[in-house]
């Protein structure tokens, strides 16, 4: 058999051509209302990094932005207060209703949308959220119900996720989600208020050192 030759492959003429063409950095005066409209159809908060790679920039101007951003929402420059504001969260910004109207909102979301968290949902999120990493008999312990269907719900909300198993027992142990940060507006879990003050008498399964 003859040896082949390393020859150049031929490529049709128009292949560099066809690519898309690198996409242009948005001009500086254009970078707050770029990144407005993006944050606008985001469904979770972005960092710095990403919002700079969407519109070709460098950080820093995506910082600048932002903060002009914040300004402008707030009402700092004269203009008037928005009833939303972009707030850092979880690692990145998104927009959020101010908490002035928290109250209005939450009635506007239960009479649109009347599907929400069961009070045994509820329950046992804070019992992970204050406990965790917790394993399903322990919080069946501390609420002195079954809570596998909860444990369930929880787990397809995304609100929860299985964090690790423990090597001895073989026991699933849970914690909360950046999903749950988001929805509750918050960097960390330790922002959480104390819940020591509101237990009273009853503390089950909550140590005293706890939150």
């Amino acid at each position: 058999m003859p040896e082949l030759a390393d020859e150049p492959i031929d490529r049709p003429a128009d292949v560099a051509t066809s690519l898309p063409p690198e996409p242009e950095p948005v001009p500086a005066p254009d970078v707050p209302r770029a990144l407005e409209a993006i944050l606008m159809v985001a469904d979770e908060p972005q960092s710095l990094v990403n919002l700079a790679a969407a519109v070709h920039v460098p950080v820093g101007t995506v910082r600048r932005a932002i903060a002009e951003l914040v300004a402008d929402y707030d009402g700092e420059r004269g203009g008037v207060r928005r009833g939303f504001e972009l707030r850092e969260v979880g690692g990145g910004w998104r927009f959020y209703v101010r908490a002035d109207h928290d109250a209005l909102i939450a009635d506007y979301v239960v009479s649109q949308n009347p599907t929400k968290l069961s009070q045994a949902a509820l329950e046992t999120l804070a019992v992970i959220a204050y406990k965790q990493p917790i394993s399903r008999g322990a919080i069946a312990s501390i609420r002195a119900v079954n809570v596998d269907s909860v444990v369930r719900t929880l787990l397809g909300r995304g609100l929860i996720t299985e964090m690790f198993t423990d090597s001895e027992t073989g026991a699933i142990n849970y914690g909360t989600t950046d999903l749950l940060l988001t929805q509750l507006g918050i960097n960390a879990i330790e922002e959480l208020p104390r819940i020591s003050p509101l237990l009273d008498d009853g503390r089950e399964g909550f140590d005293s050192d706890q939150h």
